[in-house]
């Protein structure tokens, strides 16, 4: 199946354009692709079977989505998150663990007893990057991260006893790495048995936040696997290590909803399958972003910004922002990256629609201290120069016509908030779960066409420092479907702050 995507071939052109040609700086970026490699190409360059979208809070995701998935594994979970804490997600990722090794166990003894081949041992590989301040000033700066003894997983990390993993043959290893000051590895994924994945937006941790997650199955994987393994075993050589499959019997799929996983419900909580009935590869690119130790802050008036660099995450987004014909929606739980709030701005100068939804002062300190400044005042500003246009429009608005020019596209800005609180219902309104109180879900929509869902903020630390992972699909069928979830769960959950035609 070959593209005919502009977008592609724009893409292309500008990774070439931007990649760092010496081997000092392309070993700095953890991982690297290159795109002149035909081979990297088409890890990047591929096609996917998306099977559902999930929305909910990042409990409701893992205990109804995630957790069933990777339990249900026969040989092999990658669980790969950035931030890991004690929460309810975490308490329900140990329960099922524990089931899961007891459920083993029971047929490792019962094949011994029987004399018969003994079921496979799963290899488990659970990997984060952040779970406290202090354990990030305290990381080694080493890019082969740290690997936590056995000793800490229970007491330090809150999962199962090692014997007890060790009798269930689950071989896991748990591993951190982050490299001061600001290089945090952010990706979050889930893949099993190399044959399907899932891409959260959500952490092993507590906020009740609205969070997403698709889940997709085809050559994508590869991509996914090689991204992994280049981060996270680059003793490998970049390539996905061996996955033994000796002529041992296969176990059977373990439900751990079966085994009595209680659930996390929300009320933001809704799924929907992505694949039509006879189903087709759909145009995918696989979009990592490498971190990056110097933040190239630039502190005084009268220093330049500096571009952010040319990952495949952030050129194929402004290569999108750049060529959107019609429409453009953005979600992400921050917006303080210049090149992302100027491509925005010359789209509504080329008559396209524009759609903003973000969360009100969400992680204020954390974007002071890797952007200085908040998404609040770079909303302020956008609006400054948005209405400065609309002077200029209005001043020339004849001679405008004349020469063909397109008005301004619409300019829409909310902020993500919660439902009343459940005192403020009516009695008759049933317990729904937990309700997000903001949205930490990253999803670009453009023209109707285009779909990106991943890892990445419109943050100047996702674009600058941080590790990222997207997915793009090129699929109106997707995008319909993605959009009216998302406006379904949105339909009263926004603060209308700014319409430009409604005023």
């Amino acid at each position: 199946m070959s593209y005919t995507s502009s977008l592609v071939h724009d893409f292309i052109r500008r990774l070439k354009h931007g990649q760092p040609t010496d081997n000092v700086a392309r070993h700095a970026e953890i991982p690297w692709f290159d795109i002149d490699d035909a081979s990297d190409r088409e890890l990047l360059v591929t096609h996917s079977l998306p099977c559902s979208f999930t929305l909910g809070t990042g409990a409701s995701i893992y205990t109804d989505v995630l957790i069933p998935a990777l339990t249900a594994a026969r040989h092999e979970v990658i669980l790969v998150t950035c931030f890991w804490a004690r929460s309810a997600t975490l308490s329900a990722l140990h329960e099922a663990l524990v089931k899961l090794a007891v459920h083993r166990r029971a047929l490792l003894v019962d094949a011994r007893s029987r004399g018969t081949a003994p079921i496979p041992p799963l290899r488990v590989r659970i990997c984060f990057s952040s779970r406290s301040l202090l354990q990030k000033l305290l990381h080694p700066q080493s890019r082969n991260g740290y690997i936590y003894p056995p000793s800490s997983w229970q007491d330090a990390l809150g999962l199962p006893d090692p014997a007890l993993l060790e009798s269930a043959a689950m071989q896991l290893q748990v591993k951190s790495l982050f490299l001061l000051p600001f290089s945090v590895m952010h990706p979050k994924y889930v893949v099993v048995d190399r044959q399907r994945a899932f891409i959260p937006s959500c952490n092993v941790s507590w906020e009740p936040w609205l969070e997403g997650c698709v889940e997709v199955t085809g050559p994508v994987i590869g991509g996914l696997l090689s991204f992994y393994s280049r981060t996270w075993e680059p003793e490998c050589g970049g390539a996905e290590p061996p996955l033994e499959r000796e002529n041992l019997i296969e176990p059977p799929v373990f439900d751990v909803r079966m085994a009595g996983l209680a659930l996390v419900a929300s009320a933001a909580h809704r799924r929907a399958a992505l694949l039509p009935e006879s189903p087709s590869p759909i145009p995918t690119l696989l979009l990592p972003s490498s971190c990056h130790r110097n933040p190239h802050f630039r502190p005084f008036p009268w220093q330049k910004d500096p571009g952010p660099p040319a990952t495949p995450l952030n050129v194929a987004l402004l290569a999108l922002l750049d060529g959107a014909r019609r429409s453009i929606y953005v979600q992400t739980p921050n917006l303080t990256c210049q090149p992302v709030l100027r491509a925005l701005l010359s789209a509504l100068q080329r008559g396209v629609d524009v759609v903003i939804v973000t969360s009100r002062n969400l992680m204020l300190l954390e974007q002071l201290v890797t952007a200085g400044t908040t998404t609040s005042w770079c909303l302020r500003s956008l609006l400054r120069r948005f209405r400065k246009l609309e002077r200029l429009m209005s001043e020339s608005l004849p001679a405008d016509m004349e020469l063909g020019h397109a008005p301004l596209g619409r300019l829409r800005i909310s902020y993500f908030s919660p439902r009343p609180n459940l005192e403020m219902r009516t009695q008759s309104e049933p317990e729904e779960g937990e309700e997000p109180v903001h949205s930490h879900l990253k999803l670009i929509m453009v023209d109707e066409e285009y779909t990106v869902l991943g890892s990445g903020n419109l943050d100047r630390a996702s674009w600058y420092t941080s590790q990222e992972l997207g997915i793009l699909f090129h699929s109106t069928e997707l995008a319909s479907i993605v959009g009216a979830e998302v406006e379904g769960v949105l339909a009263d959950r926004l603060d209308l702050v700014f319409d430009s035609v409604v005023r």
